[in-house]
C-alpha cells in the first residue's frame, strides 16, 4: 500500500490513508483534515463503516438530494466534496480550529480485517485510536467524538472502557442496549440488522477493491487495494443476521455489545429524534438517565435522522459544547438547560428548555378500553375481553375528541392483561393521533416519512421485569427467561412504548393500536431510499418479519385482551 499523501486543498491540510496500528498488528487507515497553518487542535474523531473514500452523493444519493433541496444551508458555505455519510463535513469544522479524523473500521473500506460489529476487537479499536489521536504532534490531546447512527452508537462503548484522551462527545441519534434498542424490540427480533447488512456494509466490505467504486477525490480504490474473491470476503465478516438470530436472550453477545453504565463519566451531548422509533429514540434517552457522567445534556428533534445533524440548528449546538469541552471556550454552555426539545405539533416543532426528564411536572394519566373499541379516563366496570388473529392487524380503541389543545411528552406504558390460544403471543401497540375527521396524522420520521406518534412491543413469555430499573412509566424487562403461556389463561403484561412528544389539537382523538405484527399507514406508500431494501410503509426498515423468530405454530392463534384493568399511561403536560 502506498505510503499517506498529504496536500493542502480547499485551505486545509489533508493527510490521505494515515495508518493506525492496533495492538494485534492490524493496521487501520484514516483520512485527516487540519486546519493549513501548523499548530495543536483539538480532534473531532469518527469510527466506522461505511468507507471515508464514499461521497455521501455517491453512496446515499436518496437522502443526499432531499437534504441539499429542503435544507439548503447545509451546502451553504461548503463544496460538498468531503461530505461522507453521517459524519462531520470538515469545511465547516476545520476553519472553526479542528482537526477531523475518519477511520474505516476494521473489515471495512481501506482497512483490513474481519468485520464484526460493535463486538469488543472493535470497541478495542476505537479506543486505541482515540488514544492515538491524543498524543500526535497536531492534537492538542483533547479528542471528541462525533456522528450519527453507528458514529453514535459505538461511542458509548468507547467511553464504557475510559479513554484518557476522551474529553467529550456528541452521541447523535444512536442506541446504546444492543439488545432492547437494537436488535429485540420487547424480545422481538428485529429484521434491520441483516438488510442493513446486505446494503451498507457488504457493499463497502475491504477487499471488493477494483470491483468496489473509486474515490472521486483521490481515485484511490473505496475498499482497499486487494481485490479478494467472494469465497474470502464471506470469510472475512461475521454472519450478522443468524448471529443475532442465534442469541433469542439478552446473554453475554449482547452485554459485551452494550454500555457499562457505571463506567461512561465523559461530558456528552445525547440527541434523539421522536421519529426514531425501532432504533433511534430510546438509546439516547437511556444514555441520559443512566450513564455516570455529571455533565450531559439531551436534545430531541424531529424529521430525518441525519438532516439536523448538518443543519445550522444542529451544528451550532454540536460546536458551542465542543469549543467549551475541547477548547475550553467560556462560552456559556454551562449555563445550558439540561434538556432542549423540540415540542412537535401538527404543522411545525417548538423549541423548550426543561431541567430533566421525564418532565416533573407530568401528569400521568390512565387510558382505559373497554369491549365497545374505546379509550378514556374511566375504567371498565364489569370484566370485559375482545380477541384477534395474533399474527393480524389486531384492534384499535380510540378516544372521544380532545377538549382542548393537549401536550403528550414523555415515554408511555401499557399494562395489558392477556391470553392466548398458544404458549406465545407478540404484541405490537402503536399509540396514534387522529384528526376530527378520522385521518390519522404521521409525520417524516428519522426513516419513514408517515411514522405514528409512538411504538411499543413486547413478546408474552418475556414478561419478566427487571424490578430494581423498572418504573410505572418505563417497566425495564430482564429478557433472561422465556415464561410461556398457558393457553386461555391471563398474564399480566407491562409494555414500554417509547418516548414521544405531540401537543394535540382540540378535536382530535387518541387511539392506541393492539396489533400482531408491524403497523402500516398504509399497504403501499411508493416510498423508498436507496439505502434499504423494503418499501417505507409506517416502521421504516425496522421490522419484526422473520418467520425463524415467530412460527405461526406457536404464535398464529388469537390473543384475547381482558380489559377490566388494562390501560395506557399518558404523560400530559399541563
Amino acid at each position: 500500500m502506498e505510503s499517506p499523501k498529504s496536500e493542502l486543498r480547499d485551505g486545509m491540510r489533508i493527510d490521505w490513508d494515515i495508518p493506525i496500528v492496533m495492538d494485534d498488528g492490524l493496521v487501520l487507515r484514516a483520512d485527516l483534515f487540519r486546519p493549513g497553518v501548523e499548530g495543536r487542535h483539538p480532534v473531532l474523531l469518527s469510527y466506522g463503516p461505511y468507507a471515508k473514500g464514499l461521497a455521501f452523493q455517491d453512496g446515499y444519493p436518496s437522502a443526499w438530494q432531499r437534504m441539499i433541496s429542503e435544507h439548503p444551508e447545509v451546502g451553504s458555505g461548503s463544496s460538498g466534496k468531503y461530505q461522507n455519510w453521517e459524519v462531520v463535513d470538515p469545511e465547516k469544522w476545520v476553519p472553526q480550529g479542528y482537526a477531523c479524523l475518519r477511520i474505516d473500521s476494521r473489515g471495512a473500506g481501506r482497512s483490513p480485517g474481519r468485520i464484526e460489529h460493535f463486538a469488543p476487537r472493535e470497541t478495542q479499536d476505537l479506543y486505541q485510536s482515540i488514544e492515538w489521536a491524543g498524543v500526535q504532534a497536531w492534537s492538542s490531546g483533547k479528542v471528541g467524538l462525533n456522528g450519527i447512527s453507528y458514529y453514535a452508537i459505538n461511542q458509548w462503548h468507547a467511553a464504557s472502557l475510559q479513554p484518557l484522551h476522551l474529553a467529550a462527545m456528541c452521541v447523535w441519534e444512536g442506541a446504546a442496549d444492543w439488545y432492547r434498542d437494537m436488535t429485540h424490540h420487547g424480545g422481538i427480533l428485529c429484521t434491520f440488522w441483516a438488510n442493513w447488512y446486505d446494503m451498507q456494509v457488504k457493499t463497502v466490505q475491504y477487499g471488493l477493491g477494483e470491483r468496489g467504486p473509486r474515490s472521486r477525490l483521490t481515485d484511490l480504490a473505496v475498499c482497499g487495494d486487494d481485490t479478494l474473491s467472494d469465497k474470502e470476503l464471506s470469510e472475512n465478516r461475521a454472519e450478522f443476521g443468524d448471529e443475532i438470530l442465534s442469541h433469542p436472550l439478552d446473554d453475554a453477545y449482547h452485554k459485551a455489545r452494550s454500555p457499562v453504565w457505571h463506567r461512561v463519566k465523559v461530558p456528552f451531548l445525547s440527541a434523539a429524534n421522536w421519529g426514531g422509533q425501532g432504533l433511534h429514540t430510546r438509546g439516547n434517552f437511556e444514555g441520559f438517565l443512566r450513564a455516570a457522567s455529571k455533565d450531559k445534556w439531551l436534545e430531541v428533534h424531529g424529521i430525518e435522522h441525519w438532516t439536523h445533524f448538518y443543519t445550522d440548528y444542529g451544528r451550532n449546538l454540536q460546536l458551542r459544547f465542543f469549543d467549551y469541552y475541547l477548547k475550553g471556550h467560556k462560552n456559556g454552555w454551562d449555563k445550558q438547560p439540561r434538556v432542549q426539545l423540540q415540542i412537535r405539533h401538527v404543522d411545525r416543532f417548538v423549541e423548550r428548555h426543561e431541567n430533566e426528564w421525564p418532565l416533573a411536572r407530568t401528569q400521568w394519566t390512565r387510558l382505559y378500553m373497554d369491549s365497545a373499541f374505546g379509550l378514556s379516563s374511566t375504567p371498565p366496570t364489569s370484566f370485559q375481553s375482545v380477541s384477534f388473529y395474533a399474527l393480524g392487524d389486531g384492534l384499535t380503541f380510540l378516544s372521544e375528541p380532545v377538549e382542548k389543545q393537549t401536550e403528550i411528552t414523555g415515554p408511555l406504558a401499557a399494562k395489558l392483561f392477556v391470553s392466548s390460544s398458544t404458549p406465545d403471543a407478540d404484541l405490537f401497540l402503536v399509540f396514534r393521533v387522529f384528526t376530527p375527521d378520522l385521518r390519522e396524522v404521521v409525520f417524516q420520521g428519522a426513516i419513514d416519512p408517515h411514522t405514528p406518534i409512538a411504538q411499543g412491543w413486547l413478546r408474552a413469555s418475556h414478561r419478566k421485569l427487571d424490578a430494581e430499573l423498572s418504573t410505572p412509566y418505563r417497566p425495564y424487562h430482564s429478557h433472561d427467561e422465556v415464561k410461556k403461556l398457558k393457553p386461555g389463561e391471563p398474564v399480566e403484561l407491562d409494555i414500554e412504548l417509547w418516548p414521544t412528544s405531540i401537543v394535540v389539537p382540540a378535536g382530535h382523538r387518541l387511539a392506541l393500536s393492539v396489533r400482531g405484527k408491524d403497523y402500516e399507514w398504509q399497504k403501499s406508500t411508493g416510498a423508498r431510499l436507496s439505502n434499504f431494501k423494503n418499501e417505507l410503509r409506517g416502521c421504516g426498515p425496522f421490522l419484526h418479519d422473520d418467520p425463524r423468530d415467530r412460527p405461526a405454530a406457536l404464535f398464529g392463534g388469537r390473543t384475547t385482551l381482558h380489559l377490566r384493568d388494562s390501560y395506557l399511561l399518558v404523560p400530559v403536560i399541563p
